[in-house]
């Protein structure tokens, strides 16, 4: 009996050193491996993906290596370029009816083949060599850079004035770029998704993409978005600046990757890539802005004025709200109610998002942050376009990478897309009834776009509460895109009551 209890003393004692030195410890600094990691195969990862590989023979074989192994000729990054070259290809096939017989208000409604290029080519003065922001006199109602790069898109049409066949031209041209665009955000994707390269198939593949990418300039901005994030995520924190500030002279989405590089840092007690990366973004949007407003200030404040005053956008919850209320003979919402209202719901979500980060078990990481901010901006704002859904994809995938509920989501995307379109032009030009659908059923659609995008975003707050189920967080993986927060300590925590807890700084930094 006395070795008996002399040994549970010292287990005891070992016990509770070990308790001692394990809470010592931060919460999450795993070794750094140094040699290559296998990459994640979808094939065993995702569980939809690995019921379909039964038809051809299986999942890949738990003794392959791939990532450790070379691949040959047929690497993550060629076969993510090819997919995305047929997924482009399809694109334009998409618009096939509009390339042949024209856009033609309402044909391109009912053919699902709109687009805005032809439609500004055509209409904003493009066609007769207006250049936007240079051209005295010109207003363009997008931001600054969209409106150069809209303008310089057009010097490469050849011919003068208004025509079809130059309304063509302008398309296959903007199309064609987008198609390298749409390359270089896959590429990016796959770079900053560490062990998960494949993940970028999701971009690569999106049906949303694949209808809404040639409607308008906003893979542009999903593009420079992408970089800025990849440039955070390797510590270069001047350029991830840079692409911030050019992402949001294109489009404004692209600056709230800051406010989610803000809570990380909040979190974190790291303040310097804040510091920096928004110094850079403040810099270059300048650098854009500045010269335009100074030569014009009018023309530049033109989008400004534009955004303000116009009235709620087809598919966003306030157009719905007053498509339902104007059938029942009810006063509808004004431009300068909705105006206040989407800015004050913005702002709550975004409380919400930081309660969110700042209370949760475990560092929540970049990409998800991000992608609950804009989500929560894309659900909220007074305007919502079809093509928005391409500012989403990306994020998603980096977010989080499960195929079948992003498959539910882009299935539900598609049958909004199709609905405004029904509804546009039964809208717009009072088309053939059979052709149009009720506004009962369009706001039908606009619910399930919202509940489809609110589903995702439910998705990525369940990994953040409960990061077992985050499918990017394995193998030591903590954060891809975190970059100087990638296995940070915490530093200010939210507990279960809300009150501030400081937690003591082990280590150098």
């Amino acid at each position: 009996m006395p070795k008996v209890k002399r040994r549970l003393s010292i287990a005891n004692v070992l016990l509770t050193k070990a308790d001692q030195y394990c809470c010592a410890m931060p919460r999450f600094r795993p070794s750094r491996r140094r040699l290559p990691l296998r990459i994640v195969v979808p094939s065993r990862n995702d569980p939809l993906l690995r019921r379909f590989t039964e038809l051809i023979g299986g999942p890949l074989g738990h003794r392959t290596a791939p990532g450790i192994v070379e691949p040959g000729f047929f690497t993550v990054e060629r076969v993510l370029i090819v997919l995305t070259t047929l997924a482009a290809l399809l694109s334009v096939l998409v618009k096939t009816p509009c390339r042949v017989a024209g856009w033609v208000l309402p044909d391109y409604f009912y053919m699902g083949c709109y687009s805005d290029w032809p439609v500004l080519f055509e209409t904003r003065g493009l066609a007769e060599g207006m250049f936007p922001f240079l051209t005295p006199g010109g207003v363009f109602e997008y931001p600054v850079l969209m409106g150069l790069l809209a303008g310089f898109t057009a010097l490469l049409v050849p011919g003068s004035g208004v025509s079809a066949e130059r309304s063509l031209a302008y398309f296959d041209v903007n199309a064609t770029l987008v198609a390298v665009v749409w390359i270089i955000t896959v590429i990016t994707t796959a770079r900053m998704s560490h062990r998960r390269p494949w993940d970028a198939a999701m971009v690569a593949l999106a049906p949303g993409i694949v209808v809404a990418g040639s409607i308008n300039w906003d893979l542009w901005a999903a593009m420079l978005a992408a970089l800025a994030m990849l440039s955070f995520a390797r510590g270069r924190l001047v350029l991830a600046g840079v692409f911030i500030g050019l992402g949001t002279a294109m489009k404004i989405y692209p600056l709230l990757i800051l406010g989610a590089v803000l809570l990380l840092a909040i979190r974190a007690g790291k303040y310097r890539p804040l510091a920096v990366t928004a110094a850079a973004a403040g810099g270059t949007w300048l650098a854009v802005n500045l010269p335009f407003m100074l030569a014009d200030f009018a023309g530049w404040a033109y989008f400004l004025g534009f955004s303000r005053d116009r009235e709620a956008g087809y598919s966003s919850i306030w157009y719905a709200y007053n498509t339902t209320v104007q059938g029942q003979g009810l006063p509808q919402l004004g431009p300068e109610f909705i105006n206040r209202a989407s800015l004050v719901l913005f702002l709550l979500a975004c409380i919400a998002i930081a309660l969110l980060v700042l209370s949760a078990p475990r560092r929540p990481r970049l990409a998800s942050i991000v992608f609950l901010i804009v989500a929560a901006l894309v659900l909220t704002n007074k305007v919502y376009s079809p093509q928005f859904v391409v500012w989403l994809v990306p994020l998603a995938a980096l977010a989080y990478p499960r195929w079948r509920d992003f498959l539910i989501w882009q299935f539900v995307e598609l049958l909004h897309w199709w609905a405004v379109w029904m509804y546009l032009g039964q809208f717009t030009s009072g088309g053939a009834p059979e052709h149009n659908i009720d506004g009962a059923y369009y706001v039908l659609a606009v619910l399930a776009h919202i509940a489809a995008t609110a589903y995702i975003a439910y998705k990525v707050v369940r990994s953040i509460l409960h990061p077992e189920h985050d499918p990017v967080r394995r193998l030591e993986t903590d954060d891809p895109q975190g970059g100087p927060f990638d296995r940070s300590d915490d530093v200010l925590v939210l507990d279960s009551y809300a009150v501030h807890r400081w937690r003591s700084r082990i280590g150098s930094r």
